[in-house]
Formats: C-alpha cells, structure tokens, sequence
C-alpha cells in the first residue's frame, strides 16, 4: 500500500471515529457511554499494572 493510500485511509478511519464518537456524545445514551468507558478503562489499567508488577518480579528474580 503506498503512503498516499495509507493517508487517505487513516484519513477516512479517524472521521469515522470522529462521527461515531460525536453521534453517542449528542444522543441520549451519553453517560451510559462514558460509564462503560470508565470501566474499561479502570479494567486495563488494573491489567497493565498487573502485568508490570509480575514483569518487574521476574526480572528481579532473575537478576538475583
């Protein structure tokens, strides 16, 4: 795929991100939305610092 095909698609996948995300902000469903949100958001950062902790413990192990 060349740069300039590449462009144009990021270009079309942003707008429609943009469009999705600006449709659930304006509707009714808005705080449902942001509650789910928080919630996943709350989820990967329990996940990621899961992982970094067992990554930081093995690496502490292994350098013991």
């Amino acid at each position: 795929m060349s740069t300039s095909s590449k462009a144009v698609v990021s270009f079309i996948v942003g707008a429609a991100v943009g469009v999705a995300v600006g449709y659930f902000l304006n509707s009714d469903k808005k705080d449902e939305l942001v509650e789910k949100l928080r919630d996943q958001t709350e989820k990967l950062k329990d996940k990621w610092k899961k992982k970094k902790d067992q990554f930081q413990d093995e690496l502490e192990n292994e350098l013991a």
